[in-house]
């Protein structure tokens, strides 16, 4: 099949869905631009601030986007390309699309508060504890699936025979016991995360200390990401995966209790270049090579074999692509910082549904490249390997690499270290900005527990050390494929959590539900049954006791949800008293 048809087809999809949906969307909510939204009636030039459109834009699709639309699509071709394709779709249009949307127009018209807040006002102080409950056990999947994933992909060695080139060329390689000589590609990307992460306080000091115009940082963040690349071609860093699992734990503890500007904001603004070119070089690359004749190499459907090796195609599938689809991660940022900065209720819809269906773009890119650019069988050995370590970002960074080639020409080595530096640097970000999030969110935690909070657990050391050591245990003794889908299973309960706290919203406003309710019920349902699945097909008979505690841990915080939606929803259809 043409990956151009898939890809003309999912535009005009996504985009219809935008135009129409969206707007439908907009009418239920009373969109109107006279009503002052909270960054324009209570800023404060912190965190409410006015924020031109595509500003604010770039900020939530760079805080939402990253490694999760690469790797959940990666890991569920599986099942093969058209379930995958329709999931992308649909899941966009109707559920993640419509999450993100609501959940910013909410907080927008609650005065920008997050998403916890409103579960509060809305759900009781019990939906408040769900809520920090549901974001604390997933932040801890996801960190835990991404640090396995990230000191995979760090220690990567490519067969010089899979980028087509002859000899080692200019890449440091490596000869295994085997015979097989293998390229560096993961030293390459070490070193350049190493070099970002050292000039970060550099760029954060010239952009928000000094406040010199991004006109004159922007070369010179440029410069940084291109010279680190090349130190790293020279000069590959080559240490073990449980060193580097390590290496990100210690680390994340500094970075999370540092001032933003330091790390986190500097090393988002040089990774940006990356991801942007990126998505721009593979969506050029899918137009060419399939105006060329490009076809795609994985099996339409593959059910079978996905519910052999991942489990059955429903539940798992939807769980599995996560972001690209539908993310409970999503609320948090609209709620967090985005409903303070937008100046007019119309951009809302522009930046909740538009950045939802970027996304949905970008997740179908991924997929096609993996689709055309590598072959099956590399494919399976790479993500599904009969014994080692799961390696999605290796399979993407390599399936960039020949869809460039054979869309440009261009070396397949280049496209492939793109690819790999395109995630990792994301992917670090993401335990920075997670961990970050878990040490909050532990202090929230503790409130609710506690009358008066022992002063231990309200010290950063103690919170930031609690997030990254659970982190850490649970990605040493798990392995990745085992951590994903509940960590899917986990985000998709956030999501539903959020759609039905803005249910009742609407409800109480005598607004319709039902395209939020349903979305809500069917996630909430999808992801039950896979806990319930996944709890005595797999974690138990494989004694993964960490595994077991926290599915069981979700499917009772889920019961509870479910509970605390029926009394709130029958407490608006029973008649008032006169």
């Amino acid at each position: 099949m043409n990956i151009l048809l898939l890809l003309t087809v999912g535009l005009v999809f996504l985009g219809a869905g935008y135009l129409f949906y969206g707007k439908m969307i907009s009418r239920i909510f009373d969109e109107n631009n006279q009503n002052p939204t909270p960054a324009m009636a209570m800023e404060d030039g912190r965190d409410y601030v006015p924020t031109r459109t595509g500003i604010a834009f770039s900020h939530h699709f760079a805080s939402i986007a990253g490694a999760g639309p690469i790797v959940g699509p990666t890991v569920a071709m599986l099942f093969g390309i058209i379930p995958v394709w329709l999931w992308l779709l649909l899941g966009t249009v109707f559920f993640g699309a419509v999450h993100d949307y609501t959940c910013l127009f909410t907080s927008l018209r609650e005065k920008g508060r997050s998403m916890a807040e409103v579960s509060r006002s809305t759900l009781g102080r019990a939906g408040f504890f769900l809520f920090i409950a549901f974001t604390t056990v997933m932040i801890l999947l996801v960190t835990s699936a991404f640090l396995g994933l990230s000191a995979t992909a760090l220690t990567s060695l490519v067969p010089v025979a899979e980028m087509k080139i002859s000899g080692s060329g200019f890449l440091q390689t490596i000869v295994g016991a085997d015979g097989i000589e293998r390229a560096k590609i993961g030293g390459i990307a070490s070193t350049s995360v190493i070099i970002l992460t050292l000039f970060a306080p550099l760029i954060g000091w010239m952009l928000y200390r000094r406040n010199i115009r991004s006109a004159i940082v922007t070369p010179v963040a440029i410069m940084v990401v291109s010279m680190s690349v090349v130190f790293g071609v020279f000069f590959p860093v080559s240490v073990g995966m449980h060193t580097w699992m390590i290496i990100l734990t210690v680390y994340v503890v500094i970075a999370c209790g540092a001032p933003v500007w330091t790390l986190l904001q500097p090393r988002d603004f040089m990774n940006s270049f990356i991801l942007y070119a990126g998505i721009a070089l593979l969506l050029a690359g899918i137009v060419v090579a399939g105006l060329k004749g490009a076809v795609t190499q994985a099996p339409a459907f593959n059910v079978a074999q996905g519910n052999l090796k991942l489990g059955m195609i429903w539940p798992f599938l939807f769980i599995t692509v996560a972001c690209g689809a539908i993310s409970g991660f999503h609320s948090l940022v609209a709620g967090g910082t985005v409903s303070k900065q937008i100046r007019l209720e119309s951009d809302a819809r522009k930046i909740g549904y538009g950045g939802m269906v970027l996304e949905g773009v970008f997740a179908m890119v991924v997929l096609l490249t993996l689709a055309a650019g590598l072959s099956f069988d590399s494919y399976m050995q790479i993500v599904w390997p009969e014994s080692g370590p799961s390696n999605p970002i290796l399979a993407f960074a390599l399936s960039m690499g020949s869809l460039l080639h054979m869309a440009f020409g261009l070396p397949v080595a280049f496209g492939t270290i793109f690819g790999i530096l395109m995630v990792e640097g994301f992917v670090v970000t993401t335990l920075d900005t997670a961990v970050r999030l878990n040490r909050y969110l532990f202090e929230e935690l503790w409130s609710v527990l506690f009358k008066k909070v022992p002063a231990i657990l309200q010290s950063y050391i103690f919170n930031a050390a609690l997030s990254a050591g659970l982190m850490l245990w649970l990605s040493w003794t798990n392995a990745f494929t085992l951590i994903w889908p509940i960590f899917g299973a986990a985000n998709q309960l956030l999501a539903a959590l959020g759609l039905i706290a803005v249910s009742v919203w609407l409800a109480k406003r005598k607004k319709p539900t039902l395209f939020t309710l349903i979305p809500a019920i069917l996630m909430l349902v999808t992801t039950v049954w896979a806990l319930w699945v996944m709890l005595f097909d797999k974690y138990i008979p494989a004694g993964k006791m960490p595994l077991i505690i926290t599915d069981i841990l979700l499917m009772v915080l889920a019961l509870a949800v479910v509970a605390v939606a029926f009394k709130e929803m029958g407490k608006l259809l029973r008649p008032s008293r006169p």
